[in-house]
């Protein structure tokens, strides 16, 4: 249940002044990295070195698309035990991520509300396991970028969608950090969950293990719905920010969120139709 607004100013003068008691979830295991995780060093580092992500960026399209040149009169590399053993490791990640950062979202949102959840940022100034996840999160997105090294090797079909999403996440999740916004918390929860599924499902494929086409459907259906969600979060931060509430929100990275939530919806609703829905689909899954 939302909380009064009277009740929700005095939580967040609370929060704000690290008084506010239980913030955190009873995690029954604290590992060292994260107890002794050193916020400001991360966040310190990342305002002084965020534009590395262009250059990532850069390079990255450059492998990429020279890759596939090199890759055109030359046959696909059978790298799928490597492929297997990267999305086995991605799929771990993932799921040691959500296991850490979803008790803290579940634990908030039943003490204080979606309010808080998306307006205040104490996931990341008072909790050491999840502002640990949030880091990692964030450099995440730049080893992430190695799946498209795979497609590229096996010369299979390379969608604008695929490194689109890779560029642009990567860009966002790094100029957003040292910001500390609220609504990061959605964020990286849901990317965590997301994730945990799909590298699990791009693991059992090269390992061809036989997956009932479902899970892709549903898969697709997380990464649509995750953009939905996505936005609305995005959304409901700068609308509380601009009604002069209190929200730990930063207007152009709001702005630059909606944009770039509304574009993977598009993207990623067409991939679906595509995929799902259109006759060609239909018949592939007939054949």
């Amino acid at each position: 249940m939302e909380m009064s607004n009277r009740s929700f100013i005095t939580i967040v003068s609370l929060s704000m002044n690290h008084q506010l008691p239980h913030v955190s979830p009873n995690y029954s295991i604290i590992f060292d990295f994260e107890r002794n995780f050193n916020k400001d060093r991360s966040t310190q580092w990342m305002i002084e070195h965020w534009h590395y992500a262009c250059y990532y960026v850069v390079l990255y399209l450059l492998v990429i698309f020279g890759g596939q040149a090199y890759m055109k009169n030359r046959p696909g590399f059978e790298v799928r035990k490597l492929l297997a053993a990267w999305n086995i490791f991605l799929a771990a990640f993932s799921i040691f991520g959500i296991s850490r950062t979803l008790p803290e979202m579940m634990h908030v949102l039943r003490k204080f509300g979606f309010t808080y959840s998306a307006c205040i940022s104490s996931f990341l100034e008072d909790v050491n396991v999840t502002a640990f996840w949030s880091w990692m999160f964030t450099l995440s997105k730049v080893p992430e970028l190695c799946d498209t090294l795979f497609i590229v090797l096996r010369k299979q079909p390379l969608i604008f969608l695929h490194w689109y999403h890779h560029i642009t996440v990567l860009l966002f999740t790094w100029y957003a950090y040292p910001k500390q916004i609220s609504t990061g918390r959605w964020y990286m929860v849901m990317n965590y969950f997301v994730h945990s599924l799909m590298y699990t499902y791009f693991a059992m494929r090269a390992l061809h293990i036989k997956t009932p086409r479902i899970f892709a459907f549903i898969i697709t259906s997380l990464q649509i719905l995750q953009m939905v969600l996505g936005f609305y979060i995005t959304y409901f931060g700068y609308a509380t920010s601009q009604r002069g509430e209190l929200c730990q929100q930063v207007d152009n990275i709001a702005i630059y969120g909606l944009l770039m939530y509304a574009s993977y919806f598009v993207l990623f609703a067409r991939f679906f139709y595509y995929a799902y829905i259109s006759p060609s689909s239909k018949k592939k899954k007939l054949a």
